[in-house]
């Protein structure tokens, strides 16, 4: 009987992991097909990196861009109590393990931060500017800090970036994005490709600080309606979830230590 019950519960346990490796596949195949449409159907061409004019809205986002930095500042009072980014989001952890990338979060596919939001809310203001809004951070690199060649997961997000504090080294701070090699410039943004091959370095004696943004990739119809299906899905798995909760974890301790400290 004992063996019995005992291969009748393998069984169920070898039924339920074939169909999440069954759902896994078709989702997998799902994504792999709206890649091939986005390639084919993007509305300003497949470039690792865009020129800032392609999109009217970045210039007004830079105008404003010592507002945002002022609420940075005030951020980075207790900069030591951010998390590492890979403490937040575990799909980066192939790439970074250690305290010298850190994050301050404000949203990500459909999950805000209201403490971050409230924090800065001139920043946020000037976030709405950008069309197809999917997450903004402010992204921290230490002295030292180099992220390894690596691609993002999807190719239907654009990524955005302004400089907010850049050492003015830029023979020690640069990004590779295939093979072009740019540098931040304060009150300046840069947008390209995550999806194609890209490094980032801070080889300098002083902290960066970008405002870091994914946006929808623009796209014509019919990946338009396919990208926006399959970024809406993205709050539904593992790495967002398990990232709200994590990042949820760290707000209880942070804010609560700032509530102490007043």
């Amino acid at each position: 009987m004992a063996q019995a019950e005992q291969k009748t519960k393998t069984t169920g346990l070898e039924d339920t992991m074939s169909r999440q490796g069954a759902v896994a596949r078709g989702v997998q195949r799902l994504v792999d097909g709206a890649e091939r449409l986005n390639l084919r159907y993007a509305a300003d061409g497949n470039l690792p990196v865009y020129p800032t004019d392609a999109f009217p809205w970045a210039r007004e986002v830079e105008s404003e861009w010592r507002l945002i930095r002022a609420e940075l500042d005030k951020v980075l009072v207790r900069k030591g109590d951010l998390p590492a980014f890979h403490e937040i989001s575990s799909e980066v952890r192939s790439i970074s393990s250690d305290q010298n990338w850190k994050t301050f979060f404000l949203c990500g596919y459909g999950i805000k931060s209201e403490e971050a939001i409230r924090q800065c809310p001139e920043t946020w203001r000037i976030l709405q500017k950008i069309p197809g809004l999917k997450s903004a951070m402010f992204s921290i690199f230490e002295p030292g800090k180099h992220l390894p060649p690596h691609r993002g997961p999807y190719n239907g997000v654009l990524r955005f970036h302004l400089g907010l504090v850049v050492p003015d080294q830029p023979d020690r701070i640069g990004i590779r994005v295939a093979d072009q090699t740019c540098h931040w410039e304060e009150g300046k943004a840069l947008i390209f490709d995550d999806a194609y091959e890209h490094e980032a370095w801070n080889h300098s004696d002083q902290v960066r600080v970008v405002l870091f943004v994914d946006f929808e990739k623009p796209l014509r119809f019919p990946a338009s309606l396919t990208n926006k299906a399959v970024l809406n899905m993205a709050v539904f798995t593992p790495f967002v979830r398990e990232g709200y909760k994590a990042h949820k974890a760290w707000e209880r301790m942070f804010y609560g230590a700032g509530q102490k400290h007043r």
